[in-house]
């Protein structure tokens, strides 16, 4: 464990709560140079209570920007587990999460009387503005601004049967938190409409309440399934267009079923170029 590493990582900001709660266990295993990092993602996902889609994905960033760096690999009953290096001079280039001190300057007289509203004796102020005064200005409620910050959760609660709501302020907290990891409130959404029609006709001893739904993380696996399952699509869809581009290049007489947004299609693709589009007859 390094203190130092730690305080640096503290000190600087990584663009999310996710990103500085991984760099803060990262940072307690490091030596006080950065290197010797020696965990696996399982563990980081263990002590951290991060979903392991997170957590891959963060390590991967932190790749790509240089904040970590791979220094080797250890053997382990798994197989082996890489090494790491928090590079402290990519660190030190981030923005501080200390706010800048504002230099305004020495007064003459550094006593500041409030204004008075009543005749001075002697030249001492009278007592100060009254809160409720006619003159004074009151700040605007904030409530208008937290309600629109809160709009994306309360959309995806909204997906939630009511007969099975719970302790809303809890849901929309750990709603946030998801879709501070990265999730989308789409696909958050659709995992709560399956389990809705997966569930419907339960009784209320057997469904699940949405308190405990969310704080349990079940929504995970179906996300992930709409995760995959976009995956294939697309890789169907890839299958597909380069079927098509076949059929124009070799001028098939299939092309013929080849329809207008398929043509627009394999054009954005770059699969075929406009002039075999027009050898193939087809148009786009």
């Amino acid at each position: 464990m390094s203190w130092r590493v730690a305080n640096a990582c503290a000190e600087r900001k990584f663009g999310s709560a996710t990103r500085k709660q991984i760099i803060m266990f990262l940072a307690d295993k490091a030596s006080d140079d950065g290197s010797g990092i020696w965990c696996s993602k399982g563990t980081i996902q263990r002590h951290t209570e991060l979903g392991e889609t997170t957590v891959k994905r963060t390590i991967r960033d932190f790749l790509k920007e240089g904040i970590l760096v791979e220094t080797g690999a250890r053997g382990c009953k798994n197989g082996f587990t890489v090494v790491y290096r928090i590079d402290l001079a990519r660190i030190e280039v981030l923005e501080l999460t200390a706010e800048p001190e504002i230099d305004t300057g020495a007064t003459v007289d550094p006593v500041q009387t409030g204004p008075g509203t009543v005749a001075t004796v002697a030249g001492a102020p009278g007592p100060p503005r009254p809160p409720n005064h006619p003159k004074t200005i009151h700040k605007p409620p904030t409530r208008e601004r937290v309600a629109v910050e809160d709009e994306e959760a309360e959309k995806v609660l909204a997906a939630y049967p009511s007969d099975r709501l719970r302790g809303k302020s809890d849901c929309l907290r750990l709603i946030r938190a998801a879709l501070d990891e990265g999730v989308s409130a789409k696909d958050l959404t659709e995992a709560v409409k399956a389990y809705a029609l997966e569930s419907a006709g339960f009784t209320r001893s057997k469904v699940c309440f949405s308190d405990n739904w969310f704080k349990s993380g079940r929504w995970r696996t179906c996300v992930e399934g709409i995760a995959q399952g976009r995956e294939t699509t697309k890789a169907k869809e890839a299958e597909m267009l380069a079927g098509l581009a076949n059929w124009v290049t070799e001028k098939h007489p299939l092309c013929r079923h080849i329809t207008p947004g398929q043509v627009d299609a394999l054009l954005a693709a770059a699969l075929v170029t406009q002039a075999q589009i027009q050898a193939a007859r087809l148009r786009s």
